[in-house]
């Protein structure tokens, strides 16, 4: 697919360019697990289900191995498989369409993810089971296609692998928070630790995990962490601005970008006012001033 070039006050210079929700929280929290999962050599692809404009996507890319697959599902700008689901693309999305999401990923990666235009239902017939080691569900918000989504994410994630749910508490979504802590407490999912945005979770132990984060006050410095107990089982609950890990770098990095209104030069005037004709504050006041004082600012003027 050939993609086209964004014009140049589009191109993101830095992720914070991109337009999304993906706090500095939760990028500390993805280079966590993922780089714990390279250390210790975990096998798996990645996948995100619901990406946006794709600044999750981007950063995740980091972490992608070059013998595994990155997939990446969302709707974009195709029909939508209900009217709830097409009445929410349109409120929240109407300006999303793939080839800005195609345009934000190529300014920081040579090769497009595995792109699957349509609705997360479909990842099955594109993804196989027991494939992923990290998942990030973050497409529709209602209950219906959330539950789908995070049964979906279990299959295809392989034993101890990590799922990432996305606005689990927030006002507007309880879609989200009702399918979320439906599989926590009927389906098996185990939380590992909640973001202010995101519940963390696996199917494995998440013990291990746990013990890993608590123990390393180096990490967790910026940070609020608060430990939680949720039917016997304990639960993590991070706060807080930590500072942003490394973030991917865009191509445009170095581009000068377009001045502030309040820095742009002003217009210049004219060569010469000499042939203006007179405003309409000049003729007013040669009419009603003596003629006296008329000459006077003349003769100042010449």
């Amino acid at each position: 697919m050939t993609v086209t070039t964004a014009p140049a006050a589009q191109r993101p210079r830095s992720l914070n360019d991109v337009k999304g929700w993906f706090p500095s929280l939760d990028q500390v929290l993805f280079d966590r697990f993922l780089t714990r999962q390279e250390r210790l050599g975990q096998p798996g692809d990645l996948m995100e289900m619901g990406a946006y404009l794709g600044k999750s996507a981007i950063f995740t890319a980091a972490y992608l191995r070059s013998y595994e697959r990155f997939t990446v599902c969302d709707l974009f700008d195709a029909e939508a498989p209900d009217e709830q689901n097409a009445a929410e693309a349109r409120k929240s999305y109407s300006t999303l369409t793939r080839t800005a999401f195609e345009q934000n990923y190529l300014a920081f990666w040579n090769e497009l993810p595995y792109v699957i235009q349509g609705p997360t239902s479909v990842v099955p017939d594109h993804v196989g089971a027991d494939t992923c080691r990290f998942v990030h569900v973050d497409a529709s918000h209602l209950y219906e296609h959330v539950a789908g989504d995070i049964d979906t994410a279990r299959t295809a994630l392989v034993p101890d692998g990590i799922v990432v749910l996305d606005d689990f508490r927030s006002e507007h979504t309880p879609g989200v928070a009702a399918a979320a802590w439906e599989a926590v407490f009927t389906r098996g999912l185990r939380p590992i630790c909640l973001s202010t945005q995101k519940l963390y979770g696996t199917w494995g132990d998440p013990e291990p995990f746990q013990d890993e984060l608590l123990a390393d006050e180096e990490w967790r410095r910026g940070m609020h962490t608060s430990v939680q107990e949720i039917a016997g089982r304990r639960v993590l609950r991070f706060s807080g601005k930590p500072a942003h890990p490394a973030a991917p770098t865009s191509r445009y990095a170095h581009e000068p970008r377009d001045p502030a209104p309040e820095q742009r030069p002003a217009p210049a005037a004219p060569a010469s006012a000499a042939g203006r004709r007179p405003t309409t504050v000049r003729r007013l006041a040669a009419d009603v001033l003596p003629p006296v004082v008329t000459r006077a600012i003349r003769r100042r003027r010449g």
